[in-house]
């Protein structure tokens, strides 16, 4: 069975793009618009990884990345920054929230866009094969 890989992005050409390199690579794409949809597709599916977007309109990345990594149903799973924001921008947004759940581990993987497509497939399969 192919390994599931959430996509969690507001921007549906992100979306697009992240779904064709999985399927190409044989994974089998979940997509999210936002970090509410993206937890509740997480508890549903149990995705083998996130993929995940640090700024949206609804359900921030920060926060979900937040809540996967501080969660003990969730901090298993592998997590790809795949994002337009810097990553000292995201990691000075994860001490903030530090303050309040204690230290949160750096993301897995942190790719800032653009990306070509062969860049993110080889960042899914070091994380899951």
């Amino acid at each position: 069975m192919n390994k599931k890989v959430l996509v969690v992005d507001d921007d549906q050409d992100v979306r697009s793009f992240a779904v064709t390199v999985l399927e190409e690579n044989e994974y089998t794409p979940l997509v999210a618009k936002d970090g509410i949809e993206g937890m509740e597709l997480i508890e549903k599916k149990s995705p083998d990884l996130v993929i995940l977007d640090v700024l949206m309109p609804r359900g921030s990345g920060i926060r979900m990345y937040h809540k996967l990594k501080t969660d003990d149903r969730f901090k298993k799973i592998p997590v790809i920054m795949f994002t337009g924001i810097s990553l000292r921008s995201f990691l000075k947004s994860q001490k903030a929230l530090e303050k309040f759940d204690g230290q949160i581990p750096e993301p897995d993987v942190y790719l800032e866009k653009p990306v070509e497509p062969e860049e993110l497939a080889s960042a899914v399969r070091l994380k899951i094969g």
